[in-house]
């Protein structure tokens, strides 16, 4: 079931969201699922968010076992996590990626629609590697690197799948500091109390103006690339 893909745990006004598949943490229909009313939760009840992997893991992206289904199968799979990515980039609390391990494809995404990113230090690989593997990088996250990334790395980071260590990675955009692993999902955590000192309608108003373009271009051209209405 959903939940146990995602635990929603609350600490001080934080809703942590530990996402565990047991595996590569794929963004399974079950996983985007449990992560939007995870989402929805701490709408309700919590003042930020952090999203945490699996130690290793945070996420290897879109489940290949679904995307290699069929046509309808894979697009309705990309919707779906194009949808999570925009609810993320207009979420009114901060949220926080506690980055575990490896963040490939749309686990880097996932960091792109994130306020505050932290990533564990170590041998990990973070990045759209979708190219190298034959695959043409979607239109909508395409909108989300340009948003994001570097413009110094942003061609190499998106036409030519450059992928990176975590410490590159803060480089090239997709985190903004890396810790020991032992002291990720607490300095993840203190991240977003830091952000709950913030007045929040004034956060919640100011991350629109940032953020509600692109999450309307990231709705708009993955339903016009792949058929959704």
């Amino acid at each position: 079931m959903a939940e146990e893909v995602v635990r929603y745990e609350q600490r001080d006004g934080i809703a942590v969201l530990h996402m565990d598949d047991g595996k590569a943490n794929a963004l399974s229909p079950t996983a985007i699922d449990a992560l939007g009313a995870a989402l929805d939760r701490a709408e309700q009840e919590a003042d930020a968010v952090v999203w945490v992997g699996r130690p290793g893991r945070f996420s290897a992206g879109f489940d290949l076992s679904v995307m290699r289904s069929g046509a309808e199968a894979m697009s309705g799979l990309v919707i779906a996590g194009a949808e999570l990515f925009a609810r993320m980039l207009e979420h009114p609390k901060p949220i926080v990626a506690a980055c575990s391990g490896h963040a490939l494809a749309a686990g880097a995404l996932a960091l792109l629609a994130s306020d505050q990113r932290v990533g564990a230090r170590g041998d990990f690989k973070i990045g759209l590697n979708e190219v190298a593997i034959g695959m043409t990088l979607p239109h909508f996250a395409v909108e989300m690197a340009q948003a994001r990334l570097s413009k110094r790395h942003f061609a190499r980071a998106v036409a030519q799948a450059e992928i990176y260590a975590p410490e590159g990675a803060v480089d090239a955009g997709y985190l903004d500091l890396t810790v020991d692993a032992e002291d990720l999902l607490e300095t993840a955590v203190g991240e977003a109390t830091r952000l709950t000192a913030l007045p929040g309608p004034a956060f919640a108003a100011t991350k629109r103006r940032v953020f509600g373009d692109l999450a309307e271009r990231v709705r708009r051209t993955v339903h016009e690339e792949l058929g959704g209405s």
